[in-house]
């Protein structure tokens, strides 16, 4: 077990060198870093000291090397926008980031598993139907029509909730969070509807399918030919083997939610990481640029390693696979 994590972990960082060769290229390849800093009419004494303050003369090599070690640190410069440390940008928008895809995931694996179980066991009701109607138009409709449509209904026609913005929030260290007002659970309640209603519905289809799988194997006729209950067969048995492909849905799910967060945030002017990095592209604000796309990676390179090791312990057969191979 021991062998396999190291091995992930090494995979891991492989990948998230790879990424900062990438998000390096931006520096060296979306136009210069200078002519973002400085106005149209600074001499061009000043710029070759700014270039230079920059390090930006020095050999590509050891350009890249002290970006690295930089990014390890989450030393991610200076914007061009804000004038301000990107990692202090970051730091300040990520808590609203993180609490919307949490609620809407959370939201995604509550309904979503419940709606899947009950369309695989209950699959001729009217109900049923409903549900799988539903989940064609959360899978159909982009997520931009999804947020508009709420906000016209239940905003704009309706009144009952805010259109943008995150409400009154309450610091917790450097921490902050909506869920302790009144104004930020209603601010929430939109967001999150329309970034987790996607993954809901296709949690709820890959939990059918999987279920209905399930149970037509053979230890689930041996289970009902022992007489163990209805409810013990149904929940002790089948939906425990359907979670493991689940996992890995909601694991990877919750690092796009993360990733694709930008559509709903500029939708409801979320002021969360995805907003910030559009308006970064607006204002071609590489250093902002590039720090996203690390944190995003590594988000997603973290979660990814979780969810191999959830597989280890969720499901017997994969545990002495690896056992057998370390």
């Amino acid at each position: 077990m021991l062998a396999f994590t190291l091995r992930r972990a090494i995979q891991a960082i492989g990948v998230m060198i790879a990424v900062g060769i990438i998000s390096f290229s931006m520096f060296r390849f979306a136009g210069d870093p200078v002519n973002q800093i400085v106005s149209i009419d600074t001499s061009a004494a000043e710029r070759a000291n700014i270039r230079a303050s920059l390090g930006l003369d020095d050999p590509v090599l050891v350009q890249f090397t002290r970006y690295l070690v930089n990014a390890a640190q989450f030393k991610f410069g200076v914007s061009y926008q804000f004038r301000l440390p990107v990692a202090d940008l970051l730091k300040e928008r990520m808590p609203a980031t993180l609490e919307l895809a949490t609620c809407a995931t959370i939201l995604a694996m509550i309904f979503g598993i419940l709606m899947g179980v009950y369309c695989a066991l209950r699959r001729d009701t009217l109900l049923a139907k409903l549900f799988q109607a539903v989940s064609l138009i959360g899978i159909s409709l982009p997520t931009f029509l999804i947020g508009i449509l709420l906000i016209y209904l239940f905003a704009v026609t309706l009144g009952w909730l805010p259109s943008f913005g995150r409400g009154d929030v309450v610091p917790i260290g450097w921490w902050t969070t909506g869920l302790l007002t009144l104004s930020g659970l209603k601010a929430l309640i939109l967001p999150s509807i329309t970034l987790g209603l996607f993954q809901m519905t296709l949690i709820m289809r890959l939990v059918r399918a999987e279920m209905l799988e399930v149970l037509r194997t053979d230890y689930i006729r041996f289970a009902r030919a022992r007489g163990l209950t209805t409810r013990a067969i149904h929940f002790g048995h089948a939906l425990k083997n359907t979670l493991v492909p689940v996992i890995t849905v909601a694991g990877l799910q919750f690092g796009s939610v993360i990733a694709f967060a930008i559509i709903t945030e500029t939708v409801f002017q979320w002021p969360g990481m995805g907003l910030l990095f559009v308006q970064a592209v607006q204002n071609v604000d590489i250093p902002i640029m590039a720090a996203y796309l690390i944190m995003v990676s590594l988000i997603f390179v973290t979660i990814n390693l979780v969810v191999d090791i959830l597989y280890t312990v969720v499901d017997p057969r994969l545990r002495a696979t690896v056992g057998h191979t370390t």
